[in-house]
């Protein structure tokens, strides 16, 4: 249950820095691709939120879709920073936070699994 908190806790730490850097993102982006990761985001938080707090046999599907979501959230957050959108160091700190959840996410789906 601690490293569940810890996931929830981590993920919720990453909205929350993206939503100042998110804040900065030139408009043309802000109001396309800013919106769509920043929803994505929510629902990342939403999934994993629901699974910590289903029975056990109904949290891998919640687990799924997290893991599914953050694979999109990272091409996202890939093209943002491919059109100068985010500058790089911004980017280097999302991405390592969002490998780090992803990590975590699919070790709770191994175990889910077994």
């Amino acid at each position: 249950m601690q490293q569940l908190n810890t996931l929830l806790q981590k993920a919720k730490d990453l909205y929350l820095l993206w939503y100042g850097y998110y804040k900065t993102i030139p408009k043309e982006h802000r109001h396309t691709l800013g919106q769509k990761i920043d929803f994505l985001f929510i629902e990342i938080l939403e999934a994993i939120s629901v699974a910590s707090f289903s029975a056990r046999e109904q949290k891998l599907p919640y687990v799924q879709l997290a893991i599914r979501k953050t694979d999109v959230l990272k091409l996202f957050l890939l093209m943002l920073w491919e059109t100068r959108s985010i500058d790089n160091k911004k980017y280097a700190t999302l991405s390592e936070k969002l490998d780090e959840i992803g990590k975590m996410l699919g070790g709770w789906q191994g175990q889910l699994k077994k």
